[in-house]
């Protein structure tokens, strides 16, 4: 089963920022990054990536360098 990388909505981080390290980070187009933020800030939160255990711990780990609230999951379909 895969992991997904969950970010999380938090009173801090401006719309722009979140945006900005999806793109950075992830390597993501500007209106993906931003249709992601969007549910983030709307829904609460968004899956961001998805593969392995090894690989969604690092992109948590990376998501909390950015100052983001990031947890990782087994997707359960």
């Amino acid at each position: 089963m895969p992991w997904v990388t969950i970010v999380h909505n938090d009173p801090v981080n401006l719309m722009s920022y979140v945006t900005y390290v999806f793109q950075t980070y992830f390597g993501y187009s500007k209106d993906k990054a931003h249709k992601l933020m969007l549910d983030v800030h709307h829904k609460g939160r968004a899956v961001v990536s998805s593969g392995t255990r090894e690989e969604m711990e690092r992109d948590v780990q990376a998501m909390h360098g950015y100052g983001l609230w990031a947890t990782l999951s087994q997707d359960r379909g």
